[in-house]
């Protein structure tokens, strides 16, 4: 062989590998993910679910690539004994579709909260549809109930609209800024505005922490049986595992 038929032959080797180098593996049709966590006080929308106490917390999400998931998330709970019920479970499920449009990213779905054996009066299942749009690191997202909401009789229609972001601040480091309103149709002493701020740590394969000041303007409408508002001031730590 000539010396240019070799340098011919290691050049069409080095494309070659330089090509397989590059070659991607396909994106999977889907995904199935697990978390699982605990918090020192369980907040929803800036109120206690658990009495100011501690929650063991996980879930399951199962995403396709064409936009479509759907999942399911559970808690424990506090609320629903406080209010003379028996359950101890808060048992979420939601589904719905994740787009893009150019810069805009889009969320639409349908979210079922449901509390097994939960013995109370008025019932506190509740169904919310909601629609998300983000821009950039900022996220707007509006709730709809479809049913009464958490055990307000007569409070269909209820809705609640927030914005929060989410800063990068390198090395697995992010902080995220949060204020939401939540109105409560027909009962508009239940009704209120939440803040908070949260410093997050991802760790790496799937391990992260939380930190996050958490305030409401919320009164009498949320108290605790031994009287404390549920929604006031408090620092609520987390720590998650993803997997």
């Amino acid at each position: 062989m000539t010396s240019t038929s070799t340098a011919v032959l290691l050049a069409a080797l080095g494309l070659c590998g330089s090509a397989m180098a590059q070659t991607k593996a396909p994106e999977p049709d889907y995904t199935l993910s697990y978390n699982v966590g605990a918090v020192t006080d369980y907040r929803y929308r800036g109120i206690s679910q658990t009495r100011l106490k501690p929650a063991l917390q996980g879930g399951i999400d199962f995403a396709h690539k064409s936009g479509f998931y759907i999942g399911t998330w559970a808690s424990t709970i506090k609320w629903i004994k406080d209010a003379g019920g028996s359950a101890d479970l808060e048992l979420d499920i939601y589904g719905g579709y994740k787009g893009t449009w150019g810069d805009f990213g889009y969320d639409v779905g349908l979210l079922t909260y449901t509390y097994p054996d939960h013995s109370l009066a008025v019932s506190p299942n509740t169904q919310e549809i909601y629609l998300a749009g983000t821009w950039g690191p900022a996220t707007l997202k509006y709730s709809h109930a479809v049913s009464n909401l958490f055990g307000f009789d007569d409070s269909k229609n209820s809705w609640y609209l927030d914005l929060s972001a989410t800063f990068d601040l390198g090395n697995g480091w992010s902080v995220v800024p949060h204020i939401g309103h939540q109105k409560v149709r027909n009962w508009s002493a239940a009704s209120y505005t939440d803040y908070s701020i949260t410093l997050a740590k991802d760790f790496g394969n799937g391990l992260s922490a939380s930190a996050a000041l958490v305030d409401t303007d919320s009164n009498s409408a949320y108290l605790s049986p031994t009287g404390k508002n549920l929604g006031r001031a408090g620092v609520v730590l987390g720590v998650k595992y993803a997997f």
